[in-house]
């Protein structure tokens, strides 16, 4: 009997993965008084000075071409902006629905960037993978009963994808000239520069607890540098469209963690809305071959 080998690479995407998708939870265990602009922002700060600290040790700036002003702004600020959209949007639609309506509709938004921005003309996939997420967003906004589906959440999440789309875009650019741990450790390390001004009109004193400490370490060094690295080190064996199809894992484990740690509930409408969402990711999943570069910088939250 042919035994079947599992390549290790794959565990390394999928605990990435598995990471990110605690972000949320994170932020709605998190003491009182923590904001999404305060979580959000504390997140970024974090991952991003530890990032550019491990890229100026590995001595990933070194010997790389000028950094294109334009794509590198547009950049750092789709990543702080995603940031708070995203944690605002758990807020106020919750963790299950506010992660699988940012990753499900981020890849629509990637291609309307790229149709606008680069003339580049979408494939049969990505008609379909938006079509089934216009439909699928349009039955969480209709949906009712235990859960509780805010318009305004599902329209934060929507702009939460868009920035991380955005982000996706203005990297591929920066990826021909520099490697992809510089172009994270920029990525955030910039976002970092406006983050901290809106940190300073924050009240933090839920950070100097226990549980603040716990949940701020585990948001910026957990779900941001570790992610991060688990995942490059899976992408380096791991074929990209195999990569892409893991990284499902991030709005499946929201959802668990938010129906059985939040105890979240969600209704069959909602249910259904959601997981056309996901149908339509695997499909476009399945229906492109981006390269590892392209996926060693996209950003998941």
């Amino acid at each position: 009997m042919r035994r079947i080998r599992i390549e290790p690479g794959v565990f390394f995407v999928l605990a990435g993965a598995m990471l990110w998708g605690t972000s949320g939870t994170t932020q709605a265990l998190a003491p009182d008084g923590a904001t999404p602009l305060g979580v959000g922002s504390v997140r970024v700060v974090i991952g991003g000075v530890a990032l550019v600290a491990i890229a100026r040790a590995r001595g990933l700036f070194r010997g790389g071409k000028r950094w294109a002003p334009l794509p590198t702004a547009v950049m750092a600020l789709s990543v702080a902006s995603s940031q708070l959209a995203f944690f605002a949007s758990v807020q106020e639609t919750g963790v299950a629905i506010g992660t699988i309506v940012t990753i499900g509709s981020s890849p629509v938004a990637a291609g309307i960037f790229g149709l606008v921005f680069a003339g580049e003309r979408p494939s049969r996939a990505w008609l379909l993978a938006t079509a089934l997420a216009v439909v699928g967003c349009s039955m969480l906004v209709a949906s009712g009963g235990d859960v509780a589906v805010d318009p305004a959440g599902i329209v934060l999440a929507l702009l939460a994808g868009a920035g991380y789309a955005a982000y996706t875009v203005s990297s591929k650019r920066l990826l021909a000239d520099h490697r992809s741990g510089a172009v994270i450790a920029v990525a955030f390390g910039l976002a970092a520069i406006p983050l901290g001004c809106v940190l300073a009109t924050q009240d933090l004193a839920w950070v100097g607890t226990p549980p603040g400490i716990l949940a701020v370490s585990h948001l910026g060094l957990v779900t941001v540098v570790l992610a991060y690295t688990l995942f490059a080190r899976g992408l380096a064996t791991v074929p990209s469209g195999t990569a892409v199809t893991l990284t499902l894992a991030e709005p499946l484990t929201a959802a668990i963690l938010g129906v059985l740690v939040l105890g979240e509930r969600l209704t069959a409408p909602s249910l259904a809305g959601s997981m056309l969402l996901l149908v339509g990711l695997v499909i476009l999943t399945l229906g492109s071959r981006p390269s590892k570069q392209e996926l060693a910088a996209s950003l998941e939250a």
